[in-house]
């Protein structure tokens, strides 16, 4: 959701983007909020909702639930079923909503003569805007792009934030296909462009790469000034050979050649790195708190830039040293007496702050929320003012209780009128306050880098040792979209959270899961529901092993079982006559049926009796039937497959037509969601899919991983040739070798097979043997030919090693290896 305070009224809007406008209750309704996530609303009075529509999804779905949240003027594309539903409502209707959503942004825009810098590239362009104002903000009001807002939905966002107080903006672009960096140019209009590098994301949807570099260079035909290093060939061929680039001035800088700064020499001592250059004939230098490559390339961007603006390198050299590290991510984590802990302590202002919540009210297991905030700094705001927009912010999200810390927010704590505790520095709050107030609640921790909030979170965090599993939620709604993309528009989507979501948590899962609307859970046993409900999540659950024992509870967390034989429906008959109750709702079943798997199910021979015997109780209603299939995902079995959906439509739909209600009907897992698109009856079943892993390696490439076990390397050591490693002296060095050991052992989940050389892991993006047995808390790895110190990242399996090439060593699937990580593991959720 964006904001502006330059007030837009309805009809202001119907003038700019020359719709037709369907109903118009008030036309003088007051528009400061554009809104395009309905999840995300907050302040309704003011909000324009753009219901724009894509392959995954529709937002005219939620303008009723909108409406009912007081939101009143809205942008659609598509005529309403029934308008007297909305009669206080504000209705205008274009041909399509997302170019209506970009040329109200352009329109704004064009209201402003500040300069611009518009960034683009592969990677860094957020690093490079967040420094860029950690360097310029003292000097200048500046608006920016929230955390990554770089697509064609985001750019808007962005630039509709621009106000008349503003005196410089700093907007980032990306591009993942042609003809797309033109509407964002529109839409930016910037006066300074900066090209960060050139990669490979997004390549497969470009011929080349000379054509990637060709459609994000659209950004900068209108600048006065473009700033890139020529080291990148084809960027510099590019530019250089560029018809619409021929008039604009460069700003260039080099490692390697003659350009207006000259990189003469850098010295990497960790944790700093000292750049020398030549700039117009003078030896200038700076040194900045990094020493990864990434860092050094991203800096050296920003001082082209602040000398371009002829800033004093005296100037610039004090200012690189403060930079600090940008957050680009939240960090979920268990915490301190049952609670949970979002980490988010390396900035503080009201976008990410807004963001940050957002992803703290995702979370359901608790029903307390509290916020720990620092002073918000050189936000440029009057402070009264700021802090009573925060503290609207709080109380508009729902927010229980708030710890402010600094001085700036104590003296504005009368501001907040929820339950709050102020202290004026981080040191203060740490002597002072008791620990054991926290308890069954999710923290937010929002602070600037200065007031060294990691000392908080240290606190917070449940211990644990240096080995984890994290869990990248971006990637699993990233997948979750994919399978969505293929799915006709009525097919409702069944998400497997069963065996701790394979191995990467329960209900921390399903609260991502269903704050992006899924429509149905599973999971294994009753207990794993419950759970669930207790957590605070609601939405429909299947239960596909229920026991006997557990009826009663489902009956009560309204958990919905899995139906296999007419013994489990005995079972379930006889619980619902002890609680029946005229007053409740029917309980709802699923019908499993047995196409082929030979597991579990009823057969053919069943049908006519589960009728009857089904019928016979008042008490149920059928929700869904399905079936499993036995090999989706092997092409030489299609034949049994499609043999296996004839028979589950025939056996199912002589089932539903026997009875006068709507029953959902499925059977497609991940892989059939991918190969039988032709078969999706009502629902799918999305399960392995959702956490990273495809069919093949076509789909491979298209999913995101979402788990990534690391660890730490504990000690280092030095073992002659001969010598053996290990229990059972299984391993004999075969050279002078440099071992490492690591905290992650068989007690972990790391299975015993992968010792004595069978398996390997990744140490600073280097392939590390596994060597000697693996014990029960720790093994030990090759590292004679990497370069590394104790204490450095090890991935166990991750984006660069997947689970998929895990799993071929081990010689058994990826399930297993997933389920298998021990749940004395700890897991971090984080959120990009």
């Amino acid at each position: 959701m964006a904001k502006s305070s330059n007030n837009y009224t309805f009809i202001d809007v119907a003038g700019i983007l020359k719709g037709s406008i369907i109903q118009n209750a008030n036309s003088d309704s007051s528009i400061r909020y554009i809104l395009t996530d309905s999840r995300q609303l907050v302040s309704p009075e003011n909000t324009l909702f753009f219901a724009l529509t894509s392959k995954r999804n529709d937002g005219h779905k939620y303008i009723e639930d909108l409406y009912n949240k007081n939101v009143r003027n809205f942008i659609i594309s598509k005529e309403l079923s029934d308008i007297r539903l909305f009669p206080d409502a504000n209705f205008l209707l274009v041909s399509k909503t997302l170019p209506a959503l970009q040329m109200l942004s352009a329109f704004h825009r064009k209201k402003f003569s500040i300069p611009v810098i518009g960034i683009t590239g592969s990677n860094g362009k957020t690093i490079v805007k967040e420094w860029l104002f950690q360097l310029l903000n003292e000097d200048k009001k500046i608006v920016r792009s929230p955390k990554s807002y770089n697509s064609q939905i985001g750019v808007p966002l962005s630039v509709w934030q621009m106000e008349s107080d503003h005196e410089l903006g700093i907007f980032e672009a990306g591009i993942s296909e042609p003809n797309e960096m033109e509407k964002l140019q529109h839409i930016i209009q910037p006066t300074i462009g900066i090209f960060v590098n050139i990669g490979q994301a997004h390549n497969e949807n470009f011929i080349h790469s000379n054509q990637k570099i060709s459609e994000k260079l659209r950004l900068f035909t209108k600048v006065s000034t473009l700033i890139y290093c020529i080291d990148y060939l084809e960027i510099k061929e590019r530019i250089v050979g560029s018809e619409a680039l021929r008039n604009i001035h460069s700003f260039t800088w080099s490692r390697k050649g003659s350009a207006d700064l000259c990189i003469t020499n850098i010295i990497k001592k960790t944790p700093s790195t000292t750049i020398s250059g030549i700039y117009k004939n003078e030896t200038i230098e700076i040194q900045i708190p990094f020493s990864d490559d990434a860092s050094i390339e991203n800096a050296i961007h920003c001082w082209s830039y602040m000398l371009l603006m002829d800033y004093p390198n005296t100037v610039i050299a004090k200012r690189m040293l403060q930079l600090s590290t940008v957050a680009m991510r939240l960090e979920l984590k268990e915490g301190i007496n049952n609670c949970s802990v979002i980490n988010d302590s390396y900035n503080s202002d009201l976008n990410s702050l807004s963001i940050a919540i957002d992803f703290l009210n995702q979370q359901k297991q608790h029903q307390k929320r509290t916020i720990i905030l620092s002073d918000i700094l050189q936000s440029g705001r009057d402070e009264d003012e700021l802090y009573g927009e925060v503290s609207s912010l709080l109380i508009e999200k729902g927010i229980n209780r708030i710890i402010g810390i600094g001085p700036n927010i104590t003296r504005q704590k009368n501001k907040f009128s929820i339950e709050k505790y102020f202290s004026k520095t981080t040191e203060e709050f740490l002597n002072e306050f008791s620990f054991t107030d926290f308890h069954n609640e999710t923290i937010l921790l929002k602070g600037a880098r200065v007031f060294e909030f990691e000392n908080i979170s240290k606190i917070l965090q449940q211990k644990a040792h240096e080995t984890v599993l994290e869990i990248n939620l971006n990637g699993l709604i990233h997948n979750l979209n994919y399978y969505k993309s293929l799915l006709n528009p009525s097919v409702k989507v069944m998400a497997m959270v069963k065996a701790f979501s394979y191995g990467s948590g329960s209900y921390e899962i399903a609260n991502i899961l269903q704050y992006h609307q899924i429509d149905y859970l599973v999971v294994a046993y009753a207990d794993e529901g419950i759970e669930l409900r207790k957590a605070g999540i609601t939405v429909p659950i299947m239960v596909m092993n229920p026991e006997v024992q557990s009826f009663d509870a489902m009956i009560k967390y309204n958990l919905e079982p899995e139906i296999f034989s007419f013994h489990v429906l005995y079972l379930l008959e006889n619980a619902l006559q002890k609680k029946h109750n005229e007053s409740k709702p029917l309980f709802s079943i699923h019908i499993k049926l047995d196409t082929g798997m030979h597991r579990l199910g009823f057969e053919s021979k069943d049908i006519a009796l589960l009728i009857q015997r089904i019928k016979a109780i008042p008490t149920i209603t059928i929700k869904s039937i399905f079936s499993h299939l036995a090999a989706s995902d092997d092409a030489k079995e299609d034949g049994f497959t499609k043999t296996q959906i004839e028979l589950f439509s025939t056996m199912s739909n002589q089932i539903a037509e026997n009875f006068d209600y709507p029953i959902l009907r499925h059977i497609l897992n991940s892989a059939g969601i991918s190969r039988f698109r032709n078969e999706q009856f009502d629902m799918v079943r999305l399960g392995i899919g959702l956490y990273g892993v495809g069919y093949n390696k076509i789909e491979q490439a298209l999913l995101k991983n979402v788990s990534t076990l690391k660890t730490t390397i504990s000690q280092i050591k030095m073992i002659p040739k001969g010598e053996t490693i290990g229990y059972g002296r299984k391993w004999t060095a075969d050279r002078n070798m440099r071992i490492a050991t690591v905290p992650i052992g068989y007690a972990d989940g790391l299975n015993r097979k992968l010792g004595n050389g069978i398996g390997k892991m990744m140490v600073n993006e280097n392939v590390a043997p596994i060597v000697g047995s693996i014990c029960m808390d720790m093994c030990m790895i090759d590292i004679t030919d990497v370069v590394a110190e104790e204490g450095n990242e090890v991935v166990v399996f991750g984006e660069s090693y997947p689970i998929t090439q895990l799993a071929a060593d081990l010689d058994t699937i990826p399930y297993e290896v997933l389920t298998s990580v021990s749940r004395r593991v700890k897991r971090v959720y984080y959120h990009e």
